[in-house]
């Protein structure tokens, strides 16, 4: 449940008891957010490469088009127009209710947080010029050719001749996108043609531009909602359409001579999502068709690209695979074999089944597959155990690995796109929260690390990073990363941020946010809990914590906030949870289970109703969902076990903590009906207990702040 996200303020939600929930329409993106406001970093994703395993009803298996298909299927049953409209006139009229009570509710909050919105947005944009402005966006060569992305607009530059005389191809402003950023560009081998990916801040789907280079660039085609492409030959183009968050098909189109699409390939089966990749020698364009479980690979050869795709290797459940190719070998990063964790394997491309794959390396336990470069005689691997991140270069001339250890305040990795795959260099970049990006480089020549040259910004040195284990309840030890100012005294008095996902196998989110470093100016303490069902160590962390196991997530943020209490890092009463969509599950439920560990919660577009979300069958992304919570439609057990810790279904009264929540209007992701109705019953919840108890003379202010 990817979702948009917003910065938002904890000081003063520490100060009282108050629920609301704020919401922004499609034209109406978040401003000034009570207390922070979101200032949209400087986009820079130039050549950027998606390698997502993204996801996704059981049905036929994909394959190549031989003829025509058809979208409605058989024993389909329609509810008649009568059913269907009282029952989106009664739940429009309920979610327009809920949305203009909380907006009234909003209204009557919002004034109290006037003055600290404005003075952090102050610091937050002094911040963010400090450290985006003095930076650039990465630099890819092609031969001769240097291209690069600044303030939504490409330039091309000669290599010898310095960016000062850079011509500009592409600018979004000139093409009437102002509110667009640009997310992908891919530029063809001969360099005649440039496709690049259109996306706003308020919508899932791109827009792609087929620009035709030369001494007056054109606009030679306009694709709308494509997520995926990749050039296959110098004219021609592979790309994939989205609809209602799927990826389903992909189409080739052509332009020289007479311009021509095809569709060549669909996937039947709604739990799996289809994206394009080159490989790093260009030889092959893989058609990649994923679920949470499983995939399958069809190669395209870039030499003859309107050959039928060839599978390598067809879906089982619990196989998952992606390819890379060298020599005339296929090197697939599998979790083929046990323990169920990746391991590169190799194959020749004629006889491409896992009956043919060889062990060419296998990943420690507990280690997080981060990243995979592949290079003409090396590759690297960046990889990330016990919180720590390191790379390990594999030579495949001398057959040897070498591990190399990067700075122990690195928490985030970013790799840069290296477009010729004979390069004897490797670039990327390391950051955490609290340390903007920082550009290192691996020389293969060299043997050695290097860092690129400072940035004329000043970096924080007074932020401490300590790594703590957790004890859960089933004695697994769960990695905590805090960063807290050197400066600070008596920690347990410092008010502590706890963030937290634990879904999907997705890492906690640890790039470098300005917000995050004002926090540490202001004496904060973060903490970040990477929790079961989350990727932190490996597949089989996000196993243990997913469907059934989900409660061992829960179980781990209860551990890891009692431990953090417990060595002198804040006290409950100084200590709020912050988390945003799949994330809000476990928020919700030890809001639930545990509300007097937190004073607050802030929940951006948070899923807090997962068993009424997982009934739903007509959904974009229930079916698809199901590998990570089951099917309750199913399953009876399921169910239950869902209604035991859905935030939604356990709320009860007591005495919560303080609860903030943004929303989004039209989220196809995490609907905002949910959200209302959660707040709603939320807010019931907390002030029929605040009426008992005030007879008792306790809790007086409660019922003031919501007032």
């Amino acid at each position: 449940m990817k979702v948009r996200m917003c910065c938002t303020g904890l000081r003063n939600l520490l100060q009282g008891l108050s629920f609301g929930a704020k919401y922004y329409s499609k034209h109406n993106p978040p401003q000034t957010v009570c207390p922070y406001s979101k200032i949209a970093p400087k986009k820079c994703h130039i050549l950027g490469c998606s390698k997502s395993t993204c996801t996704h009803r059981t049905a036929p298996p994909g394959s190549i088009l031989p003829c025509r298909f058809f979208s409605c299927k058989e024993g389909t049953k329609v509810l008649s127009k009568r059913k269907q409209n009282t029952s989106i006139v009664t739940s429009d009229l309920l979610h327009k209710s809920l949305l203009k009570s909380e907006q009234k509710n909003w209204n009557n909050i919002s004034p109290t947080y006037k003055a600290v919105t404005k003075r952090i947005k102050e610091k937050l944009e002094e911040l963010h010029n400090m450290y985006t402005l003095n930076s650039r966006s990465p630099r890819i060569r092609f031969g001769e050719n240097v291209y690069f992305e600044e303030n939504g607009c490409i330039f091309l530059a000669k290599a010898d001749d310095g960016e000062g005389n850079a011509k500009i191809l592409f600018s979004i402003e000139d093409l009437g996108f102002s509110d667009a950023f640009i997310q992908r560009i891919r530029i063809s081998p001969d360099q005649r043609y440039m496709a690049i990916s259109l996306k706003s801040e308020n919508s899932e789907e791109a827009t792609c531009i087929i620009m035709k280079l030369g001494h007056l660039p054109v606009v030679e085609k306009v694709i709308p909602s494509v997520f995926s492409f990749e050039w296959a030959a110098n004219d021609v183009l592979y790309y994939t359409a989205q609809k209602n968050l799927k990826s389903q098909n992909v189409f080739r189109t052509t332009f020289t001579y007479q311009e021509h699409t095809k569709l060549v390939y669909t996937e039947q089966d709604a739990r799996f999502f289809v994206d394009l990749y080159c490989t790093k020698d260009r030889r092959f364009l893989t058609i990649n068709s994923n679920s949470k479980t499983a995939s399958e690979v069809w190669l395209v050869d870039c030499r003859h690209p309107f050959e039928s795709p060839a599978l390598v290797q067809a879906r089982t459940t619990g196989l998952i695979y992606h390819i890379e190719h060298r020599k005339d070998q296929l090197y697939i990063l599998t979790t083929y074999g046990e323990p169920a964790e990746y391991k590169l394997m190799k194959a020749p491309v004629a006889s491409s089944g896992k009956e043919n794959w060889q062990l060419v390396y296998a990943l420690e336990r507990k280690t997080k597959l981060v990243d995979f470069e592949m290079f003409s005689d090396d590759c690297i691997m960046f990889l990330k155990n016990a919180g720590h991140l390191y790379l390990n270069v594999i030579s495949f001339v001398s057959h040897s690995v070498q591990s190399i250890k990067l700075p122990t305040w690195a928490c985030e990795f970013e790799l840069e796109s290296h477009p010729e795959h004979t390069t004897s260099t490797c670039y990327f970049q390391l950051s955490s929260p609290v340390h903007p990006p920082k550009r290192f480089a691996y020389s293969f020549k060299e043997n050695n690390l290097i860092e690129q040259a400072v940035q004329e910004v000043p970096i924080i040195t007074n932020c401490h990073t300590t790594r703590l284990l957790a004890k859960s309840k089933d004695e697994t030890l769960v990695p905590i990363t805090v960063f807290h100012n050197k400066n600070s005294k008596e920690l347990h008095r410092r008010p502590l941020l706890v963030h937290v996902y634990g879904a999907y196998g997705i890492d906690l989110n640890m790039s470098f946010k300005e917000e995050k470093l004002m926090l540490i100016e202001e004496g904060w303490i973060l903490a970040y809990c990477h929790v079961r069902g989350g990727g932190e160590q490996g597949l089989s962390w996000h196993r243990d914590g997913c469907q059934h196991n989900k409660l061992k997530g829960l179980h781990d943020l209860r551990a890891c906030i009692m431990l953090l209490h417990q060595v002198g890092f804040s006290q409950p009463k100084h200590t709020a949870l912050a988390a945003a969509s799949a994330g809000g599950v476990l928020a919700g439920a030890l809001c639930n289970t545990d509300p007097a560990l937190l004073r607050a919660m802030v929940l951006q577009a948070p899923f807090v109703d997962v068993l009424n979300t997982m009934m739903k069958t007509h959904l974009p992304l229930t079916i698809e969902e199901q590998e990570e919570w089951g099917n309750p439609l199913e399953d009876e057990k399921c169910m239950k076990y869902i209604k035991s810790y859905c935030p939604y279904q356990n709320i009860k009264p007591q005495c919560y903590p303080s609860v903030f929540i943004t929303a989004y209007e039209n989220d196809e992701r995490v609907p905002l009906t949910g959200i209302l109705q959660y707040v709603q019953k939320l807010r019931k919840a907390a002030l029929d207990h605040a009426s008992r108890t005030s007879k008792k003379g306790k809790d007086k202010n409660i019922t003031e702040k919501w007032s």
